[in-house]
């Protein structure tokens, strides 16, 4: 017992407090975006919903109606619509496209529009409206800038696109959210969306920005019929809360549920939890032109320093969450199962801090030319594990003399700073899912001049001609050099650690029992509420 208690102290004296607090059911109280609202304040704000009405809680706010902005909230909820859609496994499949073809040099894609089809308002759904949507998302900052597109133009009922150079990722970007299609109707005279005219299953019947919207089964829908008729998704910004509505029947879907709150649920009988391991990882965006962080062996200390299993013991009770790489085996082709793991050792940390010309100092914290080693680490409430992991990491940092100051502010802080170069490490969730290739995500995150969620004053040549090899398409995705190529992308981010991968991810659900059906997207475009029905009992 006595060495199992040293083991513990200090290496791991701050996750077990965390986990301490975490198994009474204890919250940090930290600032969000809605700091001033609490549980009964959010809870005033809610309209009971009719008896037939399927409630969604999440915390994500309904930041406007523009789709490149705050499109995927219309996506989820089954609103709106893109060209095409995904299977589970990434592959791609017929939404309003019902086909697609690509020329032989790779410069010119079709996509064919399903005709028959109406809008919300009844207007039609043409090949000439969806282009309209379309250009203008190609106007504003957005997947479809990733693709060097020449033109966009109607032919032969098909929306024709034609490449400055060929781009395999292509079809992917009409998946985004960012390019769904919208009415005539959803637009002012100034181009502005002013109203979501989509053509999914379900209608938009009224909207509060930025807590709640409610939407109803769109009689002209030519699909299957869904069960549940109508749906509302409400923003609650604190976990806690939407563990008690889910709890006391005031929500039917609650999504990104904090620890406590998920073991507090699984002992409801009126609550059943779905979970499922989403492509997405939490890592430390580090600033590697920052003059703390340029030496690569400080960024590997760094790595070094992180205890991550105990981290996914401690705080997401779950061990297995532990990131050995930046890619998670939820993305089955990128996973690499022979490479070297990341690891912990914090003696090597201090080591290779030495080695980088940092002296401990008498509180502990290294020192070099006399300054403090002090950095801040900036994060986010958004996804409530986040400033819990940060304390841990602060804890662990400090551990091999790195003073970190902590800063939780809004999702928006991340790329804001990386923009303006004042961002030093930032702790952020990356979903590698956001489109079902990632290929094109990884050339936003690790091009030339780094990204907003990736790579920050960090380049690697290699690594930059693999990505352009795959997405070139001139390499077969199922191929052996494919392979080979994102084995080489995924070294090259294991060596330089532009990005150090702290923990992946599980979503977890939490589903009244009053509905079946429910699963989980792991591309997280759609709450499925169209694949939903009511219990018989309820």
């Amino acid at each position: 017992m006595t060495e199992h208690c040293r083991r513990l102290t200090p290496r791991r004296h701050a996750l077990v407090r965390l986990s301490r607090l975490l198994a009474a059911g204890a919250a940090l109280h930290l600032p969000s975006a809605d700091a001033h609202d609490g549980p009964l304040s959010e809870h005033a704000a809610i309209v009971p919903a009719s008896r037939d009405t399927l409630t969604v809680v999440g915390p994500w706010e309904l930041t406007g109606l523009e789709p490149s902005r705050g499109g995927y909230m219309f996506t989820r909820m089954e609103v709106a619509q893109t060209l095409l859609d995904a299977d589970d496994q990434g592959r791609l499949l017929p939404a309003i496209a019902s086909e697609w073809e690509v020329s032989k040099d790779g410069l010119e894609w079709r996509f064919f529009i399903e005709q028959g089809r109406l809008f919300h308002d009844g207007s039609p759904l043409i090949a000439g409206t969806v282009l309209a949507s379309l250009t203008r998302a190609l106007a504003v900052p957005g997947v479809l800038r990733l693709a060097r597109i020449r033109s966009m133009a109607v032919s032969r009922g098909a929306i024709l696109v034609t490449l400055a150079q060929p781009y395999a990722p292509l079809p992917y970007l009409f998946t985004h959210s960012g390019t769904q299609v919208l009415a005539p109707s959803s637009y002012g005279t100034d181009g502005r969306v002013l109203r979501i005219v989509g053509s999914g299953p379900y209608r938009i019947t009224s909207i509060s920005l930025p807590q709640q919207f409610d939407v109803a089964f769109f009689e002209q829908w030519r699909g299957e019929p869904p069960l549940v008729r109508r749906a509302r998704y409400i923003s609650v910004s604190r976990a806690e809360t939407r563990t008690l509505m889910v709890q006391s029947g005031q929500a039917d879907l609650a999504f990104t549920l904090d620890p406590p709150s998920i073991r507090r649920l699984l002992k409801q009988k009126n609550v059943q939890l779905v979970a499922a391991p989403l492509p997405r990882t939490t890592f430390l965006k580090l600033n590697a032109g920052h003059p703390l962080l340029s030496d690569v062996r400080v960024r590997q200390a760094i790595s070094l320093a992180l205890d991550r299993d105990g981290i996914a013991r401690a705080l997401l009770r779950d061990a297995d969450l532990g990131a050995t790489q930046l890619f998670p085996p939820a993305l089955a082709l990128w996973y690499q199962k022979t490479m070297a793991p990341l690891r912990s050792d914090p003696a090597a940390a201090r080591a290779l801090l030495r080695q980088a010309g940092f002296i401990p100092g008498a509180d502990g914290i290294a020192r070099r030319g006399g300054k403090r080693f002090e950095i801040i680490l900036t994060t986010f409430v958004d996804r409530p594990e986040l400033p819990l992991i940060a304390t841990a990491v602060q804890e662990e940092l400090r551990q091999i003399g790195i003073a970190v100051k902590v800063v939780v502010g809004n999702s928006s802080d991340i790329p804001a700073g990386h923009r303006s170069g004042a961002l030093e490490i930032g702790l952020v969730a990356r979903n590698f899912g956001s489109l079902p290739d990632p290929v094109a995500t990884l050339a936003d995150d690790y091009g030339p001049d780094g990204g907003d969620w990736g790579a920050m004053g960090w380049h690697s040549a290699a690594l930059t001609d693999a990505l352009a090899r795959l997405a070139s398409g001139g390499v077969v995705a199922d191929s052996p050099e494919a392979a080979r190529l994102r084995a080489g992308i995924a070294g090259q981010l294991q060596q330089g650690l532009p990005v150090i991968p702290v923990v992946w991810y599980r979503q977890t659900m939490a589903v009244s029992r009053r509905v079946t059906g429910a699963s989980i997207d792991p591309f997280e475009r759609s709450y499925r509420i169209s694949a939903l029905a009511w219990k018989a009992s309820a």
